[in-house]
């Protein structure tokens, strides 16, 4: 028993991780994580990638132990392309600590964690972030300002940066990350979640733009159909075209292609009957 626990200390200490192996990692995911996307394990593929130099260092003089760890890290995974590096920085220091024996514990982590991540990842960066800076930038081009440009650029790079410190993070912090954020995520998601729809709401009159021409005429009255709209509500038809996507996104064997190009045609239509304008 003696023996054993001092051979395994010392394969251990012998395969410390250094700060270049949790770099190389780290960009593989941040770069790499999503290529080899499939419908069959979803980003599994990368995140065997983007491990592959943590293996290396942990299980390359064992080829059983390599190969037994690289068939649990090709399990089905998926989960939000920003903030995957957490789960896999919790992953590299718990095979660390325990190497092969650390199998049921990194199958735990991943399924339990990937799910409120993705959540809270694709909602607040995926959604949130690409709403806000996105929407500005663009209002900004439309106006001849070339900063909206800059300004989408410059947000892209903040999230990469911002992405670049989890896994450190999460590597120094260890299992005990899971537990210190659970009770946080729900919050946070739904938090996430409200501010996009304000956002989004609120950006709606001035990125969209869409106006009834017709004028009913009686004798030497005339009254602007736009103008009773304006009464009821202002930016009352952006609002309601905006309403008429998402409804049509909810509909069976729709997607956002489909949508695009059904609004797109529709709106050829009724411009040319003088509908719209």
């Amino acid at each position: 028993m003696k023996n054993n626990t001092t051979e395994k200390t010392t394969t251990t200490q012998s395969h410390k991780l250094t700060k270049k192996d949790i770099r190389s990692a780290n960009l593989r995911w941040i770069f790499t994580s999503a290529l080899s996307w499939n419908y069959e394990t979803m980003m599994a593929p990368g995140y065997v990638g983007s491990q592959m130099p943590i293996l290396r260092k942990l299980y390359g003089d064992k080829p059983e132990d390599m190969k037994k760890m690289m068939r649990v890290q090709s399990e089905y995974f998926n989960t939000s392309p920003h903030m995957g590096s957490i789960i896999q920085g919790v992953d590299i220091a718990l095979e660390e600590k325990e190497g092969i024996d650390s199998v049921d514990g990194v199958r735990g982590i991943k399924t339990g964690l990937m799910g409120p991540f993705a959540a809270v990842g694709d909602t607040l960066l995926g959604t949130v972030q690409s709403t806000i800076f996105g929407a500005i930038a663009s209002y900004m081009a439309l106006k001849g300002n070339p900063f909206g440009a800059i300004l989408w650029m410059v947000a892209l790079g903040v999230l990469y940066i911002w992405a670049y410190t989890w896994m450190p993070f999460a590597y120094k912090q260890g299992v005990n990350l899971v537990t210190s954020m659970s009770s946080k995520l729900n919050a946070l998601t739904d938090s996430a979640t409200l501010l996009g729809v304000t956002v989004v709401g609120a950006l709606i009159p001035t990125v969209i733009t869409l106006k009834i021409p017709f004028i009913f005429r009686a004798g030497k009255v005339s009254m602007k159909l736009q103008d009773i709209f304006n009464q009821i509500m202002p930016s009352l038809l952006p609002v309601l075209l905006v309403a008429f996507i998402y409804w049509l996104l909810d509909r069976k064997h729709m997607n956002s292609t489909r949508a695009t190009w059904f609004v797109l045609i529709l709106a050829i239509i009724l411009f040319n009957l003088k509908v719209v304008a």
